[in-house]
């Protein structure tokens, strides 16, 4: 029943694709994805305040990851000139492989939840650095750390063997600089995105 359950939201998934969103025109600038998206504002807020992960360590991860494009893919693997799948089945904002959004749906209920959804993108991002801190004391500040062990997985994190990869290394120093002025950028801003909707009232949204 699950199966069919999951078959029929990918049906959606896919119905929906015609949809999907355009990247922010200036992805440095977190007050300027925010002003473009501002729904991805209040996505990454629920997400902090479900998980903990700070909104600019998110939005960093997502920058990282997809460069804000809701179907991203890794590239092809090709056996001389024939195309031969992909090199993972990571997929969406967060480029969550299939094994792990399983994880994710069975935890948290996936029969309309899509990796080409912001929305559940950042709540991905936000359930999986929450287990992350608590199963090997990663702070929700530490973006590199937590990075790794997003990149990684949480056995590659503790194993140590991320330490001779320079290329691993090195995207972990890239999010955690785009975390830190992201970061800056939205202490600046932030007021505006507050009590934006129609439905939130100051001061309860405040």
């Amino acid at each position: 029943m699950i199966r069919v359950l999951r078959g029929l939201a990918a049906c959606l998934a896919l119905f929906a694709a015609g949809c999907s969103t355009t990247p922010p025109d200036n992805q440095g600038n977190l007050c300027s994805v925010f002003e473009q998206y501002p729904d991805w504002y209040d996505y990454a807020r629920a997400s902090e305040s479900e998980w903990g992960t700070p909104m600019p360590v998110q939005m960093a991860f997502v920058h990282r990851e997809s460069s804000y494009r809701s179907h991203a893919r890794p590239p092809r693997k090709w056996l001389w000139f024939i195309p031969w799948g992909r090199q993972t089945s990571a997929k969406g904002y967060a480029q969550a492989l299939d094994g792990t959004w399983e994880e994710y749906e069975d935890e948290r209920g996936g029969l309309f939840r899509s990796r080409s959804d912001m929305e559940d993108a950042l709540d991905f991002i936000g359930w999986y650095n929450r287990k992350s801190h608590r199963q090997l004391g990663l702070a929700y500040t530490d973006a590199y750390s937590l990075y790794l062990a997003y990149h990684e997985g949480r056995g590659g994190y503790r194993s140590g063997k991320w330490k001779n990869k320079q290329g691993v290394k090195a995207a972990a120093r890239k999010v955690a600089r785009m975390a830190k002025r992201y970061t800056s950028q939205l202490a600046k801003c932030q007021s505006q995105f507050r009590c934006d909707s129609w439905y939130q009232v100051w001061p309860f949204c405040s």
